[in-house]
């Protein structure tokens, strides 16, 4: 039976400076190395003006070739985590972080892996790239598309790869400064004839939904998100009461559990469970909001709920009442939720 994440300590054994804007944590588990899989991510508990904020990050290293955990970070004009995590933390430092999870991972097939990343999304592709070259045949073929030469990430430890594996392994840099943006005839131009080929795409969600769009098929296209829906909580100068009155109510009540605390509130249509816990005045944990990292776990003990989107639990889980509460909406006219 599953639970909500578990929140471990690391110590940052080195920092590497990938960019001007972009640091790779070099991490050590104080309970002994994660056990994890190519393309997963770690969800990161930090403290920042007092307020506990939650954001994942995927790992930059394979378990295949590396002996050390990485994560890669690059800073987010007002991100409160990333810009945290650049400006404060330094080697010897310890962070909170839950073990790897999420299902970005490779998937059996014997034809060439394509990689398709924007700015940092080459973060979990390039643990992917590792994997594949290490314990398959295939070939890998990475488009990486970068807003100029100055930001772009990993080159070196790419061209090391490239070194490492001569003709198994291409590399094709974008620069956004001297092409213009990736378009579809980029994209279908990179495939070539792999249109049977495996693709693996991470980068802003505008980069990603382009991507999508061009891929032919017949090839499985399997997509990374984080970060694609904010946080929706009441300001100071518009408090949970009058947001609740501009919803349109339905009959029924959610009753969320979280620690010691305790609330109920009037159903609203095609709300999520986590936003009826904010709606309630109640902070609850989570991170991607796309259905993809679970930190945002409760099970559901009265009543039922549907999520839209679930690449984070198994049918077990779901079947035991686990809910990925940012994606959950209740079927039923009255339903309680427990946050362990």
């Amino acid at each position: 039976m599953s639970r909500p994440p578990v929140f471990q300590r690391a110590t940052v054994t080195r920092i590497v400076k990938e960019t001007a804007d972009a640091r790779t944590y070099v991490l050590a588990p104080d309970d002994g190395p994660f056990s994890y899989r190519a393309g997963q991510f770690c969800t990161f508990k930090v403290v920042v003006d007092g307020v506990d904020l939650y954001r994942s990050y995927s790992m930059s290293s394979a378990p295949e070739t590396d002996t050390e955990l990485m994560t890669t970070v690059k800073r987010v004009p007002g991100g409160k985590v990333s810009n945290w995590l650049l400006d404060n933390v330094a080697e010897g430092d310890e962070l909170e972080l839950t073990r790897p999870a999420g299902t970005f991972c490779l998937q059996p097939s014997e034809g060439p892996m394509l990689g398709f990343s924007g700015g940092s999304g080459i973060t979990p592709i390039l643990s992917l790239a590792k994997s594949t070259l290490a314990t398959t045949d295939r070939a890998v073929r990475l488009l990486c598309a970068d807003r100029d030469r100055a930001s772009a990430i990993f080159e070196s430890d790419l061209a090391e790869l490239v070194g490492l594996h001569p003709g198994r392994l291409t590399v094709v840099r974008h620069l956004d400064d001297e092409n213009g943006r990736v378009d579809a005839a980029t994209v279908r131009k990179f495939m070539g004839d792999d249109v049977a080929a495996d693709s693996y795409v991470c980068g802003p969600e505008a980069f990603m939904a382009l991507v999508e769009s061009a891929l032919p098929g017949p090839g499985r296209v399997f997509v990374e998100r984080f970060g694609t829906a904010t946080a929706s909580e009441p300001t100071a100068s518009e408090p949970a009461a009058a947001v609740a009155a501009t919803a349109v109510d339905t009959e029924g009540t959610v009753t969320i559990i979280l620690g010691r605390k305790k609330i109920s509130v009037p159903r609203h249509s095609n709300e999520t469970l986590l936003e009826s816990a904010r709606r309630g005045g109640l902070t609850p944990p989570f991170s991607c909001e796309a259905g993809n990292c679970a930190t945002c776990i409760a099970q559901v003990t009265v009543g039922a709920a549907t999520m839209r989107v679930n690449d984070a639990l198994t049918d077990d889980e779901v079947a035991d009442g686990y809910v990925l509460t940012c994606q959950a909406v209740p079927d039923t006219a009255s339903l309680e939720v427990v946050y362990e």
